[in-house]
C-alpha cells in the first residue's frame, strides 16, 4: 500500500485518479494504423505482376485497343481490392484485445465503493471482484474469500487457481499459476470474492505483453504469393526479351516498323499472364466456399493454398486436442468396485459401466452413487442455461450425478457452514443436515486422497460402516496413484458425523478427455508426412498421459519442459526441435519460440489454439488455426482459419482443399505458358524463315482471350482430387515453374508450333498469303488450344478417369470458345475485322484429327507418370505404415 500510495479503504481521490490517468494512460489498448487506408491500397499495385498488368494495360490504351485496356485494368482492380481486403482484416488481431477490458468494474475511489468504466481504472485504484466476473486489471489481491479464477486463456490449463493473499517466493516469473496472489487482467472469476490494489492496467498488465509480442510480429508471406511474385517476374522477363527479339529481327530484315511494333504490344497483351492473378483468386474464393461447407472458415485468400505446404502442425492441447470440458471417467468406491463412465462434458450423455465388481452389481451401483451424492452436496458449482458456473472439477461431479439419473441432491440438505477448498487443507468441507431434522448434522468431505483419507476411520462397505485399518488406506492410495499415472485428477469422497470421524466412500478420476476423432486425424496427418506437435500448460504426466490416449506418446518419445526451452536460443532449439513431439508447461512465449524455431529449420507451421496464450503464435504462423466453438475472440482475429465444430479432422479437409487448389493453378499455369509460348515461336520462327506472319494482331489478340478467359479459367476449379492427401506437403522453396512442368509445357508447346506451321505451309502453296490461309492456321491454333486445356484438367489422371462432366464450367467455357470460333470464320461483320473467310466441312474434320494429337501425347504421358507415381507412393506408404508389410 505504501509503494503505490493509496489507502485499503478509501483507495484513491478523484483528483490523484485524474494525475495517474495522464501519467500512465486509459486502461486500454492503444491501436493505431500508421498509414491512412488509402495508402495501405495503394501499396498494392507495388506487386510486381501488378506493375507489369498496368504496363500492359498502358500499351493496350496507346494502341487504342480500348477493350483489353479496360480488361486488364478491371483484372487489377479486383485483384488489389480483395488483397487490400485480406490485409486490413488481418489488422483485426490487434484490435481484438479491446475486449478483454471488461466496460466496467467496482472500485473505491474517495472512501466509496463505485463502479464505472475499467478503462478509468489506474495502478492503485482498490477494486473488487466477485463470482462470474472479468478481471479489470492487474489486480495484487489483499482480501480473498473462496477465491477461484479460470485462467485458462492464459496457460491453457482447464482447472481455476485458488488464489492467495500471502506474498510468495517465485521459481519462475514466466510461469504465472505460480503467481496465485495477483488476478490477471481478463481472467473469469468462477468462485469467490476478492480485494486487491491495481498494479498494472493496459499495455502494462500481462495482457498488454501479448500486445506488444503480437505488434512486434509479423504475418509471413504465404508460398503460393512467394510463387506468384517469382513467376510474374520470370514471365515479365522472358517475354518481353522474346518479344524484342521478334521485333529486332523484323526491323533488320526490312518489315514495316509499325506493322511490327503492333504484333510486338499484340505478342505482349498475348504473353502477359493477365489471366493469372484473377484464376488465383477465383481458384482461392471457390477453395474458400468449399471449406466454409467442410466447416473450415478461411480469412485470407492465399491461406487456403498455404494448406497443402505445412508440414508440421503445433496443437494446443486444451480445447483442441481435448474437449475443455472436465468429465469423471473412473469411479472406485471404498469396497474396490469399479466402474467407467462414457460421454464428455457437463451433460447426461453418456453410461456407468461396472468392470470391476467385489459385492452384488445392484450394491455396488449404490456405492457408485453414495460416492457421486457426497460430491454433488459437497459442490458449488451450477449448470445454467449459459453453461458451468463454478469450477470445471465440479461441473464434472454434476455431469456424473446426472448420467447416473441421481436427483438435485443439495434440495435434500441444509447447508449449514462451508470450508472451502484451499491450497493449505486440500479439502473442501460443508455441514449440513437432512431438510426437516436439524439434530443430525453430517459432514461431506471432498479433495485430496492423503488429507482426506487423514479424517476417516472407517469405510463406507454394503450400507453400513466398517473400521478403516492403515493396510486399506494404503489400497486406496495406491488405487489413487495409478488413476493419477493415466493423467486423471483424483478426488477422493467421505461423509461422517464428526469432521474427524468421518466415513471414506470412495474417490473419482477426471479428465478432460479426447476429443472425437482425433487419434485417426493425427494418425492420418502423421501418414500424410506431416509432424504433429502437442503443447499444454499441463505437467508432464498429465501430457504424456492425454498424447498416450490420441497416439502421440509412446516410450522413446522426446518431450520438453517450460524451463528447459527457456535454457535454449532459438538456432539451437530449432536443431533439436525435429525429434520434440510434446511440450509441456507452456507460457505464451514459449509457444512463439517454438513456431519461430520451426521457422527457422524451413518448416511451413500450422498452429492451433483456442486461448489468448495462443494469440501470438497463432499470428506467427504460416497458418493460424482458431477453433469456432471454444475459441477467445484474440484467438480467431489472430487466426487465419477457424474450425467451427473444433473437430481436428477438419483440418484434413482443409489441407485436401489446399492440395487441390495449387494443383489447379499449376494446371492453369501450364496451359497458359504452353500457349503463350507456343504463339511466340509461331511468330519467331515465321520471322526467322521469312515468311508473312502467319496470324495477324486481331487474331493473335483472339487467342489471348480464349488464353486468359472462360476455358483457361475453368481449369481454376476443377473438383480436388481426393488423391492428394496421399501426397506429401509441397515444399516451400519449390517453384510454381518445376522441371517436369516446363517439360510439359514445352512438349505441348512443340506440337502446337509444328502442327499449325504445318497447316500454314501446307496452305500457302503459292507463296502468297490468303485470307484462307490465315484463318486455316488460326483455326489450328485455337482447336490446339481447346484439346490443350482438356489434357490440362489433370496432371496425372486421364480425362477418362476424372470424367468429361464432372468440371461443367470448363465444358461451357470450351463450347462457348468454339462457337466464338465459328462466329469468327463465317458470321461476315468478324470476318472483315478478323481477316477471314467460310471454311469447309473438310477442313474441320483435318483440323480436328490433327489438333487431337496434343490430347493423345499428354494421355500417354500421364499413363508413365501414373505408374511412377503410383509406385513413389507404395514406397511412402511402406515408411509411415510399416505393418502393410505383413
Amino acid at each position: 500500500m505504501n509503494h503505490m500510495r493509496t489507502d485499503e479503504n478509501t483507495g484513491l481521490t478523484s483528483a490523484e485518479a485524474a494525475r495517474r490517468r495522464r501519467v500512465h494512460g486509459p486502461n486500454n489498448f492503444d491501436i493505431s494504423i500508421d498509414d491512412p487506408l488509402w495508402k495501405k491500397y495503394l501499396d498494392q499495385f507495388k506487386n510486381p505482376l501488378i506493375m507489369l498488368l498496368l504496363a500492359s494495360a498502358g500499351v493496350s490504351l496507346f494502341m487504342r485497343q480500348f477493350d483489353d485496356a479496360i480488361s486488364i485494368t478491371m483484372a487489377i482492380i479486383i485483384v488489389v481490392t480483395v488483397a487490400f481486403i485480406q490485409e486490413y482484416r488481418s489488422e483485426k488481431s490487434l484490435e481484438a484485445l479491446t475486449k478483454l477490458v471488461p466496460p466496467k468494474c467496482h472500485c473505491i475511489r474517495d472512501g466509496q465503493l463505485t463502479t464505472f468504466l475499467a478503462e478509468d481504472l489506474v495502478p492503485g485504484d482498490i477494486v473488487t471482484i466477485n463470482i462470474g466476473d472479468r478481471v479489470p486489471a492487474d489486480v495484487r489481491l489483499f482480501e480473498a474469500s473462496g477465491l477461484s479464477i479460470d485462467e485458462s486463456s492464459f496457460t491453457g490449463e482447464i482447472e481455476p487457481v485458488n488464489k492467495i493473499v500471502e506474498a510468495q517466493q517465485i521459481s519462475n516469473s514466466n510461469n504465472l499459476s505460480e503467481r496465485r496472489n495477483i488476478a490477471f487482467m481478463g481472467t473469469l472469476v468462477r468462485c469467490g470474492k476478492g480485494k486487491g490494489i491495481v498494479i498494472g492496467t493496459g499495455q502494462d498488465s500481462e495482457f498488454g505483453e501479448i500486445f506488444k509480442m503480437m505488434q512486434a510480429e509479423e504475418a509471413p508471406k504465404t508460398p503460393l504469393q512467394k510463387s506468384m511474385d517469382t513467376l510474374g517476374k520470370q514471365l515479365s522477363f522472358y517475354s518481353f526479351l522474346v518479344i524484342g527479339i521478334i521485333v529486332i529481327i523484323g526491323w533488320i530484315q526490312g518489315r514495316k516498323i509499325l506493322d511490327m511494333f503492333t504484333i510486338g504490344v499484340s505478342l505482349a497483351v498475348a504473353a502477359i499472364p493477365e489471366g493469372l492473378p484473377i484464376v488465383v483468386t477465383v481458384t482461392l474464393a471457390i477453395g474458400v466456399m468449399r471449406m466454409a461447407k467442410r466447416k473450415a472458415i478461411v480469412k485470407k485468400l492465399p491461406v487456403v493454398e498455404t494448406l497443402g505446404c505445412v508440414d508440421v502442425i503445433c496443437c494446443d492441447k486444451t480445447g483442441t486436442l481435448t474437449k475443455n470440458e472436465m468429465t469423471v471417467t473412473q469411479i472406485i468406491t471404498s469396497e474396490r468396485n469399479q466402474a467407467e463412465l462414457t460421454g464428455v462434458g457437463y451433460n447426461a450423455n453418456g453410461h456407468v459401466n461396472i468392470v470391476h465388481c467385489n459385492s452384488d452389481p445392484t450394491e455396488a451401483m449404490r456405492s457408485f452413487k453414495k460416492v457421486i451424492e457426497v460430491g454433488f452436496v459437497c459442490n458449488n458449482a451450477e449448470l445454467t442455461q449459459e453453461g458451468l458456473m463454478g469450477s470445471p472439477t465440479e461441473g464434472a461431479i454434476l455431469g456424473a450425478a446426472m448420467k447416473m439419473q441421481l436427483p438435485n441432491l443439495r434440495q435434500q440438505y441444509v447447508r449449514v457452514e462451508e470450508w472451502p477448498f484451499s491450497s493449505e487443507t486440500k479439502i473442501m468441507m460443508v455441514k449440513c443436515h437432512p431438510l426437516g431434522d436439524e439434530t443430525n448434522p453430517i459432514w461431506f468431505v471432498k479433495g485430496a486422497m492423503e488429507k482426506v483419507l487423514d479424517r476417516c476411520t472407517h469405510y463406507y462397505n454394503c450400507g453400513q460402516s466398517a473400521t478403516l485399518y492403515e493396510k486399506q488406506k494404503l489400497q486406496y492410495l495406491d488405487d489413487a496413484h495409478v488413476l493419477a499415472m493415466r493423467g486423471l485428477r483424483v478426488l477422493s469422497m467421505a461423509y461422517g458425523n464428526s469432521p474427524t470421524t468421518l466415513v471414506f466412500i470412495g474417490l473419482v478420476g477426471i479428465m478432460d478427455p479426447p476429443r472425437e476423432g482425433v487419434s485417426e486425424a493425427i494418425h492420418t496427418l502423421r501418414g500424410m508426412g506431416l509432424s504433429v506437435k502437442m503443447l499444454t500448460g499441463d505437467g508432464e504426466d498429465t501430457a504424456k498421459a492425454v498424447a498416450a490416449r490420441i497416439g502421440l506418446y509412446a516410450e522413446g518419445v522426446r518431450t520438453m519442459s517450460g524451463d528447459e526451452l527457456n535454457s535454449l536460443d532459438v538456432v539451437h532449439l530449432s536443431k533439436s526441435i525435429e525429434s520434440i513431439a510434446i511440450f509441456y508447461r507452456m507460457t505464451p512465449g514459449h509457444k512463439l519460440k517454438i513456431v519461430k524455431a520451426l521457422q527457422a529449420g524451413q518448416h511451413v507451421v500450422a498452429m492451433t489454439g483456442d486461448g489468448i496464450n495462443d494469440a501470438v503464435a497463432l499470428k506467427t504462423a504460416e497458418i493460424g488455426i482458431s477453433m469456432g466453438e471454444t475459441g477467445t475472440d484474440v484467438s480467431k482475429e489472430a487466426a487465419d482459419m477457424i474450425l467451427v465444430d473444433d473437430d481436428l479432422s477438419t483440418v484434413l479437409a482443409a489441407i485436401e482443399e489446399g492440395k487441390g487448389i495449387f494443383y489447379n493453378i499449376k494446371n492453369f499455369v501450364r496451359f497458359q505458358l504452353s500457349t503463350s509460348i507456343a504463339a511466340l515461336s509461331l511468330v519467331a520462327i515465321a520471322m526467322i524463315m521469312r515468311l508473312p506472319n502467319p496470324l495477324n494482331a486481331m487474331q493473335i489478340l483472339w487467342i489471348n482471350i480464349i488464353m486468359d478467359g472462360p476455358p483457361a479459367q475453368s481449369l481454376g476449379v476443377e473438383p480436388v482430387d481426393h488423391d492428394v492427401l496421399r501426397k506429401p506437403p509441397r515444399k516451400v522453396q519449390d517453384n510454381i515453374i518445376t522441371r517436369s512442368l516446363i517439360l510439359n509445357t514445352l512438349t505441348s508447346a512443340f506440337i502446337i508450333v509444328c502442327g499449325t506451321m504445318w497447316i500454314f505451309h501446307e496452305e500457302m502453296e503459292d507463296g502468297k498469303i490468303t485470307p484462307r490461309d490465315t484463318t486455316m492456321t488460326f483455326t489450328c491454333f485455337v482447336f490446339f488450344d481447346m484439346f490443350n486445356a482438356l489434357s490440362c484438367r489433370s496432371n496425372s489422371k486421364s480425362i477418362f478417369q476424372i470424367g468429361f462432366f464432372t468440371n461443367r464450367m470448363f465444358l461451357y467455357a470450351v463450347g462457348g470458345s468454339i462457337l466464338g470460333q465459328l462466329l469468327v470464320i463465317y458470321f461476315p461483320p468478324l470476318q472483315a475485322i478478323f481477316q477471314t473467310e467460310a471454311l469447309y466441312s473438310s477442313d474441320f474434320f483435318l483440323l480436328i484429327a490433327l489438333t487431337s494429337t496434343v490430347f493423345i501425347v499428354s494421355e500417354v504421358r500421364k499413363f508413365f507418370t501414373r505408374r511412377e507415381e503410383h509406385q513413389l507412393l507404395h514406397q511412402r506408404e511402406m515408411v509411415f505404415y510399416p505393418e502393410n508389410l505383413v
